[in-house]
């Protein structure tokens, strides 16, 4: 194995990884949206909690 292959193989698996990111953040969106459960979205932290009536 050269050194080409090994920087090709690391290269398909750095685009595999991202891709797999950012369609499990496109379906989490997806799937959160007109869910009424309580539930904060994934870009809300612990911060939000204290504008929340009560």
């Amino acid at each position: 194995m050269t050194q080409n292959d090994l920087l090709f193989l690391v290269l398909i698996l750095i685009g595999l990884t991202s891709l797999t990111v950012i369609i499990v953040q496109f379906v989490r969106s997806r799937r959160g949206r007109g869910s009424d459960d309580g539930r904060a979205g994934w870009w809300e932290g612990p911060w939000d909690d204290d504008d929340r009536q009560r």
